[in-house]
């Protein structure tokens, strides 16, 4: 078992997964803006896990650029590689919703310049890769970046990019009526994702947080939910837009918060909750739940005839069934594929190993991030401390 930092953000990779779940199988009109809140978390954590691994990695004794990027690179490729490709072989044999004209896209991961350049969720069962594709194209150069930059300038470029991603987020007025580019292209998710990453920069030389945001994230917090239970529907475009800019940048830093209190470990009761074994479970194949679940619910409401519950309408009855299978797949795929080919990550270390005991034997990232929940826009089926911290991980996925 991991320590309690990393116990606790299983458990955010849970939550995270269980809003795009009830977003998607539950939620009034196929969606919900909870799924977009748990992507945004999932965002942040990958941020900082995988900023935190490559500092660590950075700072051993140790330490060479070349063998630490190659092994970032096939440490990556294992845990995401074989589930997400086994899907996309899925949908080519079956071609469903006839998915195999834009599959060369997905594999590329360039789903969200797919759907970007449509201006449309075709084909819709594939529609959440969009945020896979995301985190593949922040992974490629993040980690250039962490391991060759002037270590005194990470936090500065983390800043930068955030102030980035905001502008283009202010672009949209000028542009007029909004596309889907305003959400898909990687401007649009690389607030969270730097912001993440800020965090393990700061926490690398300070293990507190600055005054400000521990003081501000509840009112933020709250702003955030009062405008997303309580504003009136904007009027105009003018109004859609500031709307839809609150929403995104208000929840940033109270998400920051909470990943920042579950890497050090969260006490009392919360605490405990978060480490319930049912909850850590689920963050475990939080990857496999994400990348099955809309095929699942696909094939679920092609077998509403046999099915008692209603499982053709989001609520309770596709909740529970598509839910529950969804799991059992997961679970499934978990034990017998993702779990044996993530246990050959042990030959690629971070940091060369020694032969003598006592020294470093290199640094695991089994417990990198989620590396790949998202959400997309659902739509009804008819038919269809400081350094140096443990070098070790846990063998968690």
């Amino acid at each position: 078992m991991g320590n309690a930092r990393d116990t606790q953000l299983d458990a955010l990779r849970a939550i995270a997964v269980t809003m795009v779940l009830y977003a998607h199988f539950f939620a009034a009109g196929g969606s919900s803006f909870w799924g977009h809140i748990g992507v945004r978390l999932f965002f942040v954590l990958s941020g900082f896990l995988i900023t935190r691994l490559l500092l660590e990695a950075r700072s051993a004794a140790e330490f060479e650029t070349g063998p630490a990027l190659r092994s970032f690179y096939i440490r990556r490729a294992l845990r995401i590689f074989p589930p997400y490709f086994a899907v996309l072989g899925f949908v080519w044999l079956t071609d469903m919703e006839q998915s195999r004209g834009s599959l060369a896209w997905h594999a590329l991961y360039l789903s969200n310049f797919w759907y970007a350049a449509q201006n449309e969720w075709t084909p819709w069962l594939l529609c959440h890769f969009w945020s896979l594709s995301i985190e593949e194209q922040f992974y490629i150069a993040w980690p250039l970046i962490v391991l060759l930059a002037p270590r005194r300038r990470l936090e500065a470029i983390c800043i930068a990019i955030i102030g980035l991603s905001l502008a283009y987020r202010f672009y949209w007025p000028i542009a007029g009526t909004p596309g889907l580019s305003r959400d898909l292209l990687p401007p649009a998710s690389m607030d969270a994702l730097a912001s993440g990453a800020l965090l393990a920069a700061y926490r690398s030389r300070s293990a507190g947080l600055p005054q400000w945001l521990r003081a501000g994230w509840p009112w933020l917090a709250a702003a955030f939910f009062v405008l997303q239970w309580f504003a009136p529907a904007p009027a105009n475009p003018l109004q859609e837009w500031g709307l839809w800019l609150l929403l995104q940048i208000l929840p940033l830093v109270p998400l920051v918060v909470i990943v920042a209190s579950c890497s050090t470990g969260v006490g009392g009761y919360i605490g405990k909750g978060l480490e319930l074994p049912p909850l850590l479970g689920l963050g475990r194949i939080s990857y496999g739940v994400y990348l099955y679940h809309p095929i699942v619910l696909s094939l679920v409401v092609k077998s509403q005839p046999w099915i008692p519950l209603n499982v053709s309408e989001q609520g309770p009855g596709r909740f529970l069934v598509a839910g529950t299978v969804t799991l059992m797949l997961a679970s499934v795929s978990w034990l017998l594929f993702e779990k044996p080919l993530n246990s050959l990550k042990r030959h690629f270390p971070y940091v060369a190993r020694r032969g003598r005991a006592g020294f470093p034997t290199g640094i695991d990232t089994t417990n990198s991030g989620w590396l790949a929940a998202g959400a997309y826009p659902s739509r009804p089926l008819d038919g269809a401390s400081r350094l140096p911290r443990k070098l070790q991980r846990s063998g968690r996925g």
